[in-house]
């Protein structure tokens, strides 16, 4: 099992670093006692968990626990099963201060304003365990993108990212707009099923709905211009440190034509070797025994 520990100054981007974990496929914790890693481990490998990569931040929130990382540490280094790399994340005092001074956040040690003397201290109680690490990054001048390309040259071997996250959705315009997507598509245009009789009651899941529905010229040139499309906006997205893209298609119910070409993209894309998670939001209303 691959085991991350990333730990560092406050401030300084952990959370970045865990997110870019998350990205790629790590299960990350945030803030859990070193103590209860092993434990951790030990529940993932005794079930079918399906987790076989573990991120965990750990730093000084976690106070007295904190104390016990150093060996927690050299205990994962002894695990035959596991691969440890530490990682640890540092930025210079002053770009550290004008950080906490542009959000107004409390610095964790003092649950006050982030002094020059409270960061050096948190420095000084860190050093031990930033001389165990494998890996330290400093995010002083660093952007998001340009920090998120360090850890894909250090972590991966290259600068262009890793698997790419899309997340596809299907909707019915009669429940709403989704409103957390970045792009959404209108498949009304498309021939409706719904005035099939024998495919009314079915949903875009079952093959004849599905069938039906890319027979068309129409949603055939569709769904090349859109895979045309999104996979020229991408590594525009990647540069800018962004590695999820939600999309949602939309029909008038959410059961036939968004949701057939829903799974038809994500088909496309994941023989395009991306990541893809498929939610049909209003299945829900359809009725039972629909789409069998």
């Amino acid at each position: 099992m691959k085991v991350v520990i990333i730990s560092g100054m406050s401030g300084a981007g952990k959370t970045k670093a865990a997110d870019w974990f998350e990205d790629q496929g790590y299960y990350c914790i945030d803030n859990m006692p070193p103590a209860l890693v092993s434990n951790f481990l030990e529940l993932t490998s005794a079930g079918d968990t399906g987790i076989e990569k573990a991120a965990f931040v750990a730093d000084l929130r976690g106070k007295n626990f904190f104390k016990d990382l150093e060996t927690c540490i050299d205990n994962l280094r002894k695990a035959d099963n596991v691969e440890t790399t530490v990682l640890f994340i540092e930025a210079s005092t002053d770009s550290i201060v004008h950080r906490y001074n542009e959000t107004r956040r409390q610095h964790p040690l003092t649950s006050g304003k982030a002094t020059r003397e409270v960061i050096e201290k948190e420095r000084q109680e860190l050093e031990p365990i930033r001389k165990k690490a494998d890996v330290v990054i400093d995010t002083t001048k660093k952007k998001v993108a340009e920090f998120n390309m360090e850890m894909n040259r250090i972590f991966l071997g290259n600068e262009s990212g890793s698997r790419f996250n899309i997340n596809i959705t299907s909707f019915g315009y009669k429940y709403g707009i989704p409103t957390e997507t970045d792009m959404t598509f209108d498949m009304r245009f498309i021939p409706n099923p719904f005035y099939v009789n024998s495919l009314r009651e079915l949903t875009g899941n079952n093959r004849k709905v599905s069938s039906y529905v890319m027979k068309f010229d129409i949603t055939k040139d569709f769904i090349s211009q859109a895979d045309k499309l999104i996979n020229t906006l991408i590594p525009g997205y990647i540069k800018e440190g962004k590695y999820h893209l939600n999309i949602a298609f939309g029909c008038t119910g959410g059961h036939h034509r968004s949701v057939a070409v829903a799974n038809e993209m994500a088909r496309i894309f994941e023989e395009q070797g991306y990541r893809v998670t498929v939610n049909h939001r209003d299945l829900g209303y359809v009725k039972k025994g629909a789409g069998k």
